[in-house]
C-alpha cells in the first residue's frame, strides 16, 4: 500500500507531467483567444439562457458582453499554466485541467452565441437524458469487470433487451412489465456470457463479439419479418415524466435534475447504491477480491466462479436496463440497430471513469453533452459540421488512455479465466 501510494504521489509531482500540463493549460488560453475572443466584435453580447423547458418557473437570462469574457477566459487559462509551468498544482493538477477544459466549452459557447442566445439549461437537461445509456452501459461494464470478468457484450444486451421490453410492453400496454422484460433479457445475455467465459474458459472478447452479432442478427431480422408488418407489437407505452415534489421547484436545478422519468431516477439510485456496495459493503470487497486476487480470495473461502456469475449476470440486467430505455423511455418503437453503438461507447465512459460509478457517470455526461452540443450547433447556425463535435468525446477518451490525465487502472485478473487447484 506504502508503494502504490508512493507510485500515485510520484504521477502527480512529476516535472514532466508538470511541464506537459501546463504547455496544454498554456495551449487551450492561445486557443480561446485565437479561435473565439479575436473574431468576436467588441460591442455584441452573448446570452445564456437559463430556463430548462417543460416548467413555468422562469430564470433570469445571463447576458455578458463576449469579447471581455472570452478574453479573461483566455488570460485565466494562461495564468494557471503558467503557475504550473513554474510551481505546479500538485493534486490538484487534474481539477486544474477540467477547470480548464470548462473555460474551453465555456469560450466555444459563448463564441457560437455572440449577438444570439443559447439555451444553456435545456442544453444540460438533454445531457442528462443522453447520458442516462451510457451511463448504466458503465456501470454494467464496472460490476462485470470488478469481477474479473470483460463484458464487451453491453452492445448486444441493450439491443436485444430494447427489443423484448418494447415487445412486452406493445403486447400487455404496461410498460412496467415491458421494463421487466427487457432486464431479465439483458440478465440471460449476462448468464450466457458467463457460461461460456468462466465454465468453459471460452476468451471473453470472442464470446462477447459473438454476443453483440447474434443479437444485432436476431433483432434486425425480427424488426424486419415482424415488427414492421405488425406494427401494433411494436408500440409500446413510454414511461411519463415524474416531477419529484419540492424538489423540482427548486430554481433552474430543479427541473434540470428532478422533472424526469424513471429511467433518469434509477440512474441516480444504481449510482448511490453500486458505490456503496462495491466499497462499503463485504458483498463489495468479496466482488473486487475476485477481479484482483482470485487465488487469494479463494484461499479465504469466497467462491470464485460463483461470485463471478453474480457480477456477470447482474452486468447483464443493468445493461438490460439501459437498453429499455431506447424504446420505452424515448421513442415507443424499436428500430434495426438503434443502439448506434452506445455500448461501446459506455465501455469507454467505463475506461474514462476508472471502473469508478461516479467517475463513469461524469464521462457519460461529456458524451451526453457532446451529442446534445451537436444537434444545437444548426439552430445556433455554426459553420462547423455536427461531425466534428460528435468526435470531441472519443478524443477526450484517448487523451485520457494516453495517460495525461493519470494512468487508468482496470481490476488486475480481468479478461483472464480462474483455474480452481486441485
Amino acid at each position: 500500500m506504502a508503494t502504490t501510494a508512493l507510485r500515485r504521489e510520484l504521477e502527480y509531482t512529476s516535472p514532466t507531467r508538470r511541464r506537459v500540463m501546463g504547455i496544454i493549460f498554456v495551449a487551450v488560453g492561445i486557443l480561446i483567444w485565437l479561435l473565439f475572443a479575436r473574431p468576436v466584435g467588441a460591442d455584441q453580447m452573448t446570452t445564456f439562457g437559463m430556463t430548462p423547458g417543460g416548467t413555468e418557473a422562469t430564470v433570469s437570462d445571463l447576458m455578458f458582453r463576449s469579447k471581455f469574457t472570452l478574453n479573461a477566459a483566455s488570460f485565466l487559462c494562461l495564468g494557471l499554466g503558467g503557475y504550473q509551468l513554474a510551481r505546479g498544482f500538485g493534486k490538484r493538477t487534474n481539477l486544474i485541467l477540467g477547470i480548464v477544459a470548462l473555460m474551453f466549452l465555456f469560450g466555444f459557447l459563448a463564441w457560437a452565441a455572440a449577438g444570439t442566445s443559447v439555451n444553456i439549461a435545456g442544453l444540460l437537461s438533454s445531457s442528462l437524458v443522453k447520458a442516462v445509456p451510457l451511463t448504466l452501459g458503465a456501470l454494467s461494464g464496472i460490476l462485470a469487470e470488478r469481477s474479473g470478468i470483460v463484458n464487451i457484450a453491453i452492445e448486444g444486451q441493450m439491443l436485444a433487451a430494447a427489443m423484448t421490453g418494447c415487445i412486452i410492453g406493445s403486447v400487455t400496454g404496461n410498460g412496467w412489465l415491458g421494463l421487466l422484460g427487457s432486464i431479465v433479457t439483458g440478465g440471460l445475455l449476462g448468464w450466457l456470457l458467463g457460461w461460456l467465459s468462466i465454465r468453459y474458459r471460452t476468451d471473453q472478447i470472442v464470446v462477447g463479439t459473438v454476443i453483440n452479432i447474434f443479437a444485432t442478427g436476431l433483432t434486425s431480422y425480427i424488426s424486419s419479418k415482424f415488427l414492421q408488418t405488425y406494427q401494433e407489437l411494436n408500440f409500446a407505452p413510454i414511461f411519463p415524466r415524474i416531477p419529484i415534489p419540492l424538489l423540482s421547484d427548486i430554481p433552474f436545478f430543479g427541473t434540470l435534475l428532478f422533472n424526469h422519468n424513471i429511467f433518469v431516477y434509477l440512474m441516480y439510485i444504481l449510482l448511490i447504491v453500486l458505490n456503496v456496495a462495491l466499497f462499503s459493503t463485504k458483498w463489495g470487497l468479496r466482488l473486487r477480491s475476485v477481479g484482483e486476487h482470485p487465488r487469494a480470495a479463494d484461499t479465504l473461502g469466497i467462491n470464485v466462479y460463483r461470485t463471478r456469475y453474480m457480477g456477470v449476470i447482474l452486468s447483464g440486467m443493468v445493461a438490460g436496463l439501459g437498453g429499455g430505455y431506447f424504446t420505452l423511455g424515448s421513442v415507443g418503437r424499436f428500430d434495426e440497430v438503434m443502439t448506434a453503438g452506445r455500448g461501446f461507447i459506455a465501455l469507454a465512459a467505463m475506461i474514462f471513469g476508472n471502473w469508478m460509478p461516479y467517475g463513469t457517470f461524469g464521462a457519460g455526461l461529456i458524451f451526453g453533452f457532446a451529442d446534445s452540443l451537436a444537434a444545437k450547433l444548426s439552430i445556433l447556425g455554426v459553420n462547423i459540421p455536427s461531425e466534428f463535435m460528435l468526435m470531441a468525446p472519443y478524443i477526450a477518451t484517448m487523451v485520457v488512455l494516453a495517460g495525461v490525465v493519470g494512468n487508468v487502472q482496470p481490476p488486475a485478473e480481468e479478461g483472464k479465466p480462474y483455474i480452481k487447484e486441485g
